[in-house]
Formats: C-alpha cells, structure tokens, sequence
C-alpha cells in the first residue's frame, strides 16, 4: 500500500492521501511531501517523474532490481539507492529501496514490502519538531533506520559465529561437514553483506561534504552520527568477516591433526601386528628350530607373541599414539 505525508511549515498536516494530489502541494514552497512506492508500475512512476522533473535514468534505475549502493546527482533531485535488511527464518534478506530527494519532496521506492517503512514513521513522530528542516529531516530518520537494522543483522551472525568456534574446540566434535558448510554459508552472507550494505558509508559521506546545499547545519551532527554508525556496521562486518576465514583455517588445521592421529594409530597397530607376525612366520619355516617337534615350542613361540605384543601396546600407548 502507497503511503503519503504532507508537512507544512515543521508540522504534520496530513497523511494517507492519493498520490494523485502531491501536484497540489509540491508547488508550495512551504509545503513537505513525501509519499512511498512499493512495487510500483512503470506507469506509477511516470506520474511522479512528469510532476517532480525527475531524470529518466534515475526513474529506469529505481525500476530495475540489483542496483548497487550509491548517490547520484542530476540537475532537479538527487537519486540514491540503499539496502534495508530483515531477518526471516534465519536468512538474511536485503531490500532495495530507491530514494528521490529534492527541495520539498522525498519519494521512496521500496523493491517489496519486507523493509518495515512503519518504523521510519516512528522515528519521524518521535522526534516530529525537527521536522521543520524539511527533506534532510525526512532523509535522516530513512537512512538511520536502514543502518541500525545492519546491527540486528550483525549481531545474529555474530552469535552463529561464536556458536561455530565452540563446535570446534568440545571434546567430542560434531560432525565436520556441518561446521564447513555452516562456515562457508557465514562466509557468502558476510560478502554479500559488505556488498550492499558498507557502501552506505559512502552515500552518508557524500551527503555530508555537499554541505548545507543538501545539509543544513543543526542537522549535520545527526548525520555524522549515521556516519559513524554506518562506519561501525563497516568495522564489524570486517572483523566477522575475519573470523570466519579464522574459524575455516582452524577446521582445516583440526583435519590435518586428526589425519596424522589416524596415521600413528595405523602406524602402531601395524607395528603391533608386525611382532606375532614375525614370529610366527620365522617358526614356520621348514627348518628345525629349538623346541621343534615339542611342546615347549610351541609356549615359547605363544609367549613370545604376547610379550611383544603387550609391550609395544603400552609404549603406542604412553606416548599417546593409541
């Protein structure tokens, strides 16, 4: 469902209307809209280019899917595309929003409904006297929930990590298989996160060093603070990034270890094996051997067997290798 909201002079004074009416208010300079597209037509969004003036390759890029993270600046309005995230079920989703912005309009575009657009409302009513800096206003509490949800997302892929590295060092392991395939699908979400959600940085940066032309200046620490939280998203998605590529090396390292325990088991088996071999083999020849043809022999031969056998058990054994 479409969303609008109309602000003049600071205060709220109307919402919920057709979009079919933002030609009415636009012209006034007094006058703040904004209204919110989800899933639109290509023919909702001609509407809006004819009354706004926005550029054609920004309404083609708000239209196709798979845009990258990034600030654009034309003539009439800037055109910015960001991704919100959501958890669902375990994985992560990502939702492209596109965002025109000019003097007295802001227009969303949201790829599908998952982005809660309810709690940018939220935060507009919490702190609704600011709102009389107009669009920046509007464009803060938009970017600021879109980067306060990488937190959430961060941190449930912190805890998975943390849950992985205790898999590896319990003193009966799970199975392999599903700490590499766990770690591999970390690994890929935390690229595709760094992919789509870092370069928020960049737009928030770039915002602030077009100055009070996009900014002004009672808003400029709200956005440094956006910034920063956007530069914190940064940071830890590195270092988890990190600490995946730690975990993997670690399970690699832990296989080869189990290889070469595997191997001084066999070693010493066999050598165990070796010794009753030997012996039995060496009085099988068809040659007269003390205690050939006697009892005696054959105890002899018995004994022998078991001596070396327990014997070479228990230095395998003190030395750990069985």
């Amino acid at each position: 469902m479409d969303r609008t909201r109309l602000y003049r002079n600071g205060v709220l004074k109307a919402e919920g209307f057709p979009i079919a009416d933002v030609s009415e208010y636009v012209g006034d300079q007094s006058a703040v809209v904004w209204f919110d597209l989800c899933s639109p037509t290509p023919a909702d969004l001609a509407v809006i280019s004819e009354e706004l003036g926005l550029h054609p390759l920004a309404v083609e890029d708000a239209l196709h899917s798979s845009q990258r993270p990034k600030l654009d600046t034309y003539d009439s309005h800037l055109f910015i595309t960001v991704y919100g995230t959501k958890l669902v079920r375990q994985r992560v989703e990502f939702i492209e929003i596109s965002i025109f912005v000019t003097k007295n309009a802001l227009v969303t575009v949201r790829a599908n409904p998952a982005f809660d657009i309810g709690e940018v409302l939220r935060r507009w009513d919490a702190t609704a006297d600011m709102a009389r800096y107009g669009v920046p206003y509007l464009l803060h509490g938009l970017l600021d929930t879109v980067v306060d949800g990488y937190f959430d997302v961060l941190q449930t892929m912190d805890d998975r990590i943390e849950k992985l590295e205790d898999d590896l060092f319990q003193d009966t392991p799970r199975d392999m298989p599903h700490i590499q395939r766990r770690t591999f699908e970390l690994h890929k979400k935390l690229v595709r996160f760094r992919r789509l959600a870092v370069p928020v940085r960049e737009v928030v940066g770039s915002l602030l060093r077009r100055g009070t032309e996009t900014v002004s200046s009672p808003l400029v620490p709200y956005y440094q603070d956006v910034y920063d939280h956007a530069l914190r998203a940064a940071e830890w998605a590195d270092s988890l990034q990190e600490l995946t590529a730690n975990v993997r090396d670690t399970h690699m390292n832990q296989q080869g270890f189990r290889l070469n325990d595997i191997m001084k088991k066999i070693t010493s088996w066999a050598a165990i094996i070796a010794v009753p071999t030997m012996i039995t083999g060496f009085y099988g020849q068809n040659v007269p051997y003390p205690g050939f043809g006697h009892p005696l022999g054959f105890w002899t031969s018995t004994i022998a067997i078991v001596v070396g056998t327990v014997l070479l058990y228990r230095a395998f054994q003190k030395r750990g290798w069985l």
